[in-house]
C-alpha cells in the first residue's frame, strides 16, 4: 500500500527508527525512506544502520507538507489540472451545499476550462467568495410538498 502523505505524528519523538522500522511505520517502500535521507532528512550519524531521530523525522515530515500546500485567496478556486489558483471564469461560482454549514463553491478554470472546486463553510462564504458572483441552488421539493399523491401506496 503505498502512503502519498505520511502522518507524522505516528513517529514518536523521543526514539530512534531504521530505515526499515520507517517504512514499516508508514507504510511506504525502503527506498522511499532512502530519498527521504537524500533530499534532507537527516540522520544521527554515518553509520550503519542508518539512525535517524523521530524528531528529525516528524520535522521534516512537516517541512515538506507546508512546502506542497498551495493556499488559495479570497475569490480564488485552485485548479488541478493547472496546478495553480485562479479565479473562475466570468468571476462566477456557484455554491453546493453538502451537509447545513459546509459546501463547493465550484467554478469553471478559465485557461483550461475544466471544473474548479473548494470546500468553503457557509458563514465564510462572503469572505472566501469575495468579489464573486455566486449562486445558490433552492432545493427540490420534498415528496410531503407535492400537489399529486404518490401513486406507489399500499393505503387505500
Amino acid at each position: 500500500m503505498r502512503k502519498r502523505h505520511p502522518n507524522p505524528r505516528l513517529a514518536k519523538i523521543h526514539r530512534s527508527y531504521t530505515v526499515d522500522e520507517i517504512a514499516t511505520l508508514f507504510g511506504v517502500h525502503k527506498n522511499s525512506v532512502r530519498a527521504w535521507v537524500k533530499g534532507g532528512l537527516p540522520t544521527s550519524d554515518d553509520r550503519r544502520p542508518m539512525l535517524i531521530l523521530g524528531r528529525d523525522l516528524v520535522a521534516f515530515l512537516h517541512a515538506r507538507r507546508v512546502k506542497n500546500k498551495r493556499p488559495c485567496q479570497p475569490g480564488e478556486i485552485y485548479c488541478m489540472r493547472c496546478r495553480a489558483a485562479q479565479r473562475p471564469a466570468g468571476d462566477m461560482a456557484d455554491y453546493q451545499a453538502i451537509t447545513s454549514t459546509t459546501g463547493n463553491l465550484i467554478g469553471i478554470c478559465p485557461c483550461c476550462e475544466s471544473m474548479m472546486y473548494r470546500r468553503v463553510n457557509l458563514a465564510k462564504l462572503v469572505q472566501i467568495g469575495a468579489n464573486l458572483e455566486i449562486t445558490m441552488p433552492k432545493a427540490l421539493p420534498h415528496i410531503d410538498e407535492s400537489v399529486q399523491p404518490c401513486v406507489n401506496s399500499d393505503l387505500e
